[in-house]
């Protein structure tokens, strides 16, 4: 779940800073770096890092809404 959580969180934001503008695969080939710089790719990646979150978030409402109400630490 924490890795669903954190690989999401990077997923949204990195594509988003200077540091994937500096990506060894821009300047290796022009025609990544094309890929790699368009605005429809990084919000494709942004996307994937969105369903890792919601997915994470789902595990974590599924660890703490499967107790019963009268259920608690012994």
């Amino acid at each position: 779940m924490a890795l669903l959580l954190e690989s999401g969180l990077l997923l949204v934001l990195i594509p988003w800073s200077a540091f994937w503008d500096r990506n060894y695969f821009v300047g290796w080939s022009p025609a990544l770096g094309a890929l790699f710089t368009s605005n429809y790719f990084r919000g494709a990646i942004t996307g994937l890092g969105l369903v890792n979150v919601w997915s994470a978030l789902a595990e974590l409402g599924d660890l703490f809404g499967s107790r019963a109400p009268g259920d608690g630490p012994a």
